[in-house]
């Protein structure tokens, strides 16, 4: 007997990539499971599936930044700043990323690369130690939301937030939609969506200095051999301490905090200094089917 259900949840997280750097990412979460009827006459009861499965995968990655541990560009350490807090030092052709942060900000997947196999793997094994007997099959499917016009990956982190997204390399695969003067303009879309292509999206008010930063030894030394390259943000938040330090090229810092409010309102606003006669309305999204509309 086989129980589906689709849809179950959409992971929000970033990846390490060692060609796009750190990459925002949402994927749907479909699950098949096979086994034989439990005493109430079921594979497994929805609630269950809904609940505890649901609570399994967001507690293995997501809004964590997935590491390829495999991969030989990547090193991870025990932090000597924070306790039970790690360092990840990565090289990729877009730069260097240097992160400090709570352990369970980090999700560690057996693998060279970041993909959808390979995060599948790791969520079956997982899932399924904790599954009841009778459940002898598991199958997930890990999609991408079909968008038919321009996205963009983005990460971030949100300090004030008291849950998940405050993890300083978390990310979104988004969708944007721009209208001037009521009228959609997809190359307006176009356009932003290749500015913020593979972005890190940081807050001005989270940035500190190099003497500032906490990261790991090799890290510090890397960087001070030319420092100019790189920025640097950190803060404290409830689960612990989180510093970055990101390559000029893969940044962009704004004037405000990066939830989705504030960034359709900041990409409203940007847009209303180059047109200025005209009237602007953002539908900023996070992720898929949620989000935030600014307008001026």
């Amino acid at each position: 007997m086989q129980l589906f259900v689709n849809d179950l949840t959409v992971i929000d997280f970033s990846y390490l990539c060692p060609t796009r750097g750190i990459v925002g990412e949402s994927w749907i979460v479909d699950v098949l499971l096979d086994g034989s009827l439990n005493e109430m006459s079921m594979v497994l009861d929805f609630a269950v599936v809904k609940k505890q499965i649901k609570a399994i995968i967001d507690d293995s990655v997501d809004h964590k930044l997935l590491l390829p541990t495999k991969h030989s560009d990547l090193t991870v350490s025990a932090s000597k700043h924070q306790e039970d807090h790690q360092y990840v030092d990565f090289k990729s052709t877009r730069g260097a990323y240097y992160l400090q942060s709570p352990s369970q900000a980090f999700a560690h997947i057996d693998a060279e690369s970041i993909t959808i196999e390979a995060v599948t793997a790791h969520l079956q094994k997982v899932i399924k130690a904790q599954l009841p007997e009778n459940v002898e099959g598991l199958q997930l499917t890990l999609r991408e939301e079909q968008i038919d016009t321009s996205y963009y990956h983005y990460t971030h982190g949100l300090k004030k937030h008291d849950g998940n997204c405050q993890r300083i390399a978390h990310g979104h695969r988004s969708k944007i939609q721009l209208f001037k003067d009521d009228v959609r303009c997809h190359q307006l879309e176009a356009d932003w969506c290749e500015r913020w292509r593979d972005i890190y999206i940081a807050s001005e008010d989270d940035r500190v200095s190099f003497d500032d930063i906490q990261l790991s030894t090799n890290a510090r030394a890397a960087l001070e051999q030319d420092n100019t390259q790189h920025q640097y943000f950190a803060y404290q938040a409830p689960q612990g301490q989180f510093d970055i330090a990101v390559p000029n090229a893969v940044l962009d810092v704004v004037d405000c905090d990066s939830t989705v409010e504030l960034l359709a309102d900041f990409v409203a606003r940007q847009l209303k200094k180059a047109l200025p006669d005209s009237k602007i309305k953002v539908i900023g999204y996070e992720g898929v089917q949620k989000g935030a509309i600014a307008s001026v």
